[in-house]
């Protein structure tokens, strides 16, 4: 079984930055690969970006070339860099660890002030 805890998220201006953790633990060693979601108000939860344990990354469209992910395997802990962020980044952002199936954390609030 694995757990995660997400933390770093916070209010940002437009053009701004943060950066979220996410903190494995328990099985790490079966992680296929860890994901970032989000989820703004009334919308559907959508896929942000994938890095996997060869360090393969992936990233949705509306994210490429502003978020990155990536990964300290000494930490077991994953980030999501993001840089010039837009207000319709506003949403609660998920970690999730696919070990035979997608487990979730908690998820952190970010909000962009336009």
């Amino acid at each position: 079984q694995v757990q995660l805890v997400e933390s770093g998220g916070g209010l940002a201006q437009t053009g701004g930055s943060l950066k979220l953790s996410c903190a494995a633990s328990g099985s790490i060693l079966s992680i296929s690969y860890m994901s970032w979601y989000r989820q703004a108000p009334g919308k559907r939860r959508e896929w942000v970006g994938t890095i996997t344990s060869s360090d393969s990354r992936a990233y949705a469209d509306s994210v490429k070339g502003r978020f990155t992910v990536s990964r300290d395997s000494a930490k077991n802990t994953i980030y999501l860099q993001m840089n010039g962020l837009k207000p319709e980044d506003t949403a609660v952002y998920y970690c999730a660890a696919f070990v035979g199936s997608l487990t979730w954390g908690q998820g952190t609030q970010v909000t962009v002030s336009s």
